[in-house]
């Protein structure tokens, strides 16, 4: 059976006494630490970028040399960009680490696919929010939370779980329900999600601006209506808070005919056939090994795609069609 853990699971006096170590100050750093402060948790922070330091420093931390850090603390939770932290780690972090503590992680990629591995000595556990770093912190600020999954890798302590729920808890993982999941679930629903079901959504969004465009709607009609009126993200979030039936069946009954009417035109074989390679890739390793390729060869390939992207003319109307609407936005 699934465990699922709630706000009432964490303990925050698990961390009395206990200082955490913040490595980088970045899309997810950076609100991590500033929830954990909120919660009364001492917090250290690394940084290794100018840009970055300047900002954790304006926001009232005091900025720590990784070694530091790292020997300063009880708990340390490695938060750079995946790619960047296997280099780091070796070079900064585990040559620093001491019998007791905790590695904290907000990704299990790292752990996953071996590019890092922990002394057998300290805890490794997991808090990963399912949302974006902003909205970590500001779902944090607004009491509403957010879901999250958690996991232990490795009880050294016979603590970690103790540690891992107050974390989540002073992050404000636990408000939104925080799942119980195996450090490669965490890894391979992510990309799954990021591989199979993202793509659809700009296949699909391009082909209808493309298709309404071409059959004679304004380009601001369109775009307004596919998805920057909000209506999708709050059909999304409709979804996310009831359930998809249940934003299904809040729909006007013509609309409810429109969609499960024509859902069978979707090729479900086809779909399914793509979204199992995905799925294969990522579990024999194939798109790690890939990725890890395109980063030491600084990133080839992706900036040959985001290039493409960027050249077609659908993006000029659309930064056009966000210019009549939100004049602030130009």
């Amino acid at each position: 059976m699934t465990v699922i853990y709630h706000d009432e699971d964490g303990d925050l006096n698990a961390l009395s006494g206990k200082s955490v170590a913040i490595i980088g100050y970045g899309n997810m750093g950076r609100p991590v630490a500033l929830n954990l402060r909120d919660s009364g948790v001492q917090v250290l922070v690394s940084e290794p970028r100018q840009e970055k330091i300047e900002q954790a420093e304006r926001e009232g931390f005091e900025l720590f040399a990784m070694q530091d850090a790292v020997q300063g603390a009880d708990i340390i939770m490695p938060l750079l960009r995946d790619e960047e932290m296997p280099q780091i780690y070796i070079e900064s972090v585990s040559p620093w680490l001491q019998r007791g503590q905790a590695l904290i992680f907000s990704s299990a990629y790292n752990l996953t696919y071996g590019l890092i591995e922990a002394p057998p000595f300290v805890d490794v556990g997991l808090v990963s929010a399912r949302t974006f770093g902003a909205a970590v912190r500001e779902r944090f600020l607004t009491g509403d939370g957010y879901a999250s999954f958690v996991a232990v890798a490795q009880d050294s302590s016979r603590r970690a779980w103790e540690l891992v729920l107050a974390i989540a808890k002073g992050m404000g993982a636990l408000r939104g329900g925080a799942i119980e999941v195996q450090f490669e679930q965490e890894t391979e629903l992510d990309l799954f999600l990021q591989q199979s079901v993202l793509p659809l959504f700009h296949r699909v969004v391009i082909s209808a601006a493309q298709i309404l465009m071409e059959s004679g709607y304004s380009p601001e009609a369109v775009f307004t209506e596919l998805y920057l009126s909000g209506e999708t993200a709050d059909y999304l979030r409709t979804a996310s808070q009831y359930g998809l039936l249940s934003a299904l069946e809040q729909q006007a009954l013509p609309a409810q005919y429109g969609m499960l009417s024509r859902f069978e035109r979707l090729n479900a074989l086809q779909i399914e056939r793509l979204m199992e390679t995905t799925l294969r890739e990522i579990r024999d390793r194939k798109f790690a090994e890939e990725w890890a390729k395109e980063y030491h060869a600084s990133y080839p390939r992706l900036r040959h795609l985001l290039r493409q992207r960027r050249e077609m003319e659908l993006w000029e109307l659309e930064k056009q069609t966000l210019e009549l609407l939100r004049p602030e936005f130009d």
